[in-house]
């Protein structure tokens, strides 16, 4: 039999919608308990962010495209002027990895997330 898995998106593979779904709400109590970052969400509406981040996570994962937020660099700039750097990027990746782990994602997929997440860095950080 062959391996099923090998035609299926990033995002089939860790559960589609609802895996994607749980793992914001994990990432976001996270992240917002990290005296490291959650500063930069202090007037931040959360339900707005986690959507937000759900519609790029998904798209970004390979499911459909619902994403309509502004481009990284835009999103961010505002965040880079308080300060946002390569440690507050590191430590929202410390969080999206320990999330993914925590639902028992494949190390594989972990780090199938964590390379494309990567990519995002120098339009978050303005660079």
């Amino acid at each position: 039999m062959s391996d099923n898995t090998t035609n299926l998106t990033l995002f089939e593979q860790l559960g589609g919608e609802a895996a994607v779904n749980a793992a914001v709400d994990i990432f976001y109590r996270k992240v917002l308990s990290d005296y490291r970052i959650n500063r930069f969400f202090d007037n931040v509406d959360m339900e707005q962010q986690a959507a937000k981040q759900k519609a790029f996570l998904t798209m970004a994962f390979g499911g459909p495209n619902n994403y309509s937020g502004q481009d990284m660099r835009n999103g961010h700039a505002k965040l880079v002027k308080m300060g946002l750097d390569d440690s507050h990027f590191d430590a929202v990746m410390e969080n999206l990895v320990a999330t993914l782990a925590e639902l028992n994602v494949p190390q594989e997929l972990i780090a199938q997330v964590d390379a494309l997440a990567q990519t995002t860095r120098n339009d978050v950080l303005g660079k």
